[in-house]
């Protein structure tokens, strides 16, 4: 199966929703990430037949089907908010798009529906409707609908977005077994950067309806291109600090570090540390320290997180493992090492990326 986005633009009420969009795909899982506002529904509406676009085509196995109906597109839609029929056993919720196919006889609907329930854990709940599910059943059974029909290009838009840590890795991983061997092209968006990790599959890094950068997103991860990238790879958040190249070494609040390679004349950076590089205690020698002191600590269970405020009014967030009671008000260092940062230009640009390798984080 194959999928070619070409040069797809969307605007509407004089903004563009989508610039442009090229993508292939020759099978399998794709990663569509970005945040809310980057075009990821948009050109999975595209792709499915929902919205027309303004320029551009949607080619299908080498047909283009641009101006084909949703009706006639070999194409199932998996929504952020899962949608079933209320008054629908979960079997007969499976089953609907099955019995619109005339190539499924009802022998062959009922081995399908089951032989995908017990795929999505749900084999269980075939007799009882969609109210009577908890949200994680519910979201399986609107996957599952969706794979009963075989078809050329699934589309997942965010659907493990509103359930709770658990059932999301959970579903994550259920699905990441389904998807690694499928021969149907998968698109699944997502604004979750640990996701996408997971998945390992390839991505595509959307932002404003354009595509930012692509690739495989460990890598993207470990040397992200540009602070745009950097920033939707990241979280929690990355710390963003002012920094001034001069001389061959970086000032970044009074705190000066090597930057081999930046040579020219004195110009503003943007240094970018993520969290879990934070510490509160020196690590070792040659650590970038900054005076500070401690807003809020947030325990999480098996992490805190340490709100601290540098001197000159400047934000910075530690990712600590385990439980630290710190208080507000205190008196506390923040220590970097300076081999573990990224620097940016003021376009965005990256200018220095850490020494070695960053190390993926969990989830």
């Amino acid at each position: 199966m194959t999928l070619v986005i070409d040069g797809v633009s969307v605007r509407r009420r004089g903004e563009i929703w989508l610039d442009d969009i090229h993508l292939e795909s020759s099978g399998g899982m794709t990663t569509l990430l970005g945040p809310m506002t980057a075009g990821k529904t948009t050109l999975m509406r595209v792709v499915a037949g929902l919205l027309p676009p303004d320029a551009g085509r949607v080619v299908v196995n080498g047909e283009d089907v641009t101006g084909v109906s949703v009706r006639k597109r070999s194409v199932a839609f998996v929504y952020q908010q899962f949608i079933n029929y209320p008054s629908l056993t979960v079997y007969e919720n499976i089953a609907s798009p099955l019995r619109l196919a005339a190539e499924f006889p009802k022998g062959e609907v009922d081995r399908r529906v089951r032989e995908v329930a017990e795929l999505m854990g749900i084999g269980e709940l075939l007799g009882r409707r969609p109210g009577e599910l908890s949200g994680g059943q519910q979201q399986r059974t609107a996957i599952a609908r969706a794979l009963a029909r075989p078809v050329d290009v699934l589309l997942l838009d965010e659907p493990l977005a509103n359930l709770d840590f658990k059932l999301r890795e959970q579903l994550r991983a259920d699905l990441k077994r389904m998807f690694r061997d499928s021969p149907g092209v998968v698109l699944y968006a997502t604004a979750d950067p640990n996701e996408a990790l997971s998945f390992a599959a390839p991505t595509v890094v959307l932002g404003e309806g354009r595509v930012r950068h692509r690739g495989d997103p460990a890598d993207l991860y470990a040397g992200p291109p540009t602070l745009e990238v950097a920033a939707t790879l990241s979280d929690p958040p990355l710390n963003l600090l002012p920094g001034l190249v001069r001389d061959g070494r970086i000032e970044c609040l009074g705190a000066p570090f090597p930057a081999p390679g930046l040579t020219g004349p004195d110009r503003r950076v943007v240094v970018a540390v993520r969290p879990h590089q934070v510490g509160i205690e020196r690590a070792g020698p040659g650590m970038l320290e900054f005076p500070a002191e401690i807003r809020l600590a947030e325990v999480t269970g098996s992490a805190t997180f340490v709100h601290l405020l540098l001197e000159g009014g400047t934000h910075l967030v530690a990712h600590l493992a385990g439980t630290h009671p710190y208080e507000p008000g205190e008196p506390a260092v923040a220590y970097v090492d300076p081999a573990r940062v990224f620097v940016f230009g003021e376009d965005g640009a990256r200018l220095h990326a850490p020494l070695g390798a960053e190390v993926r984080p969990h989830g």
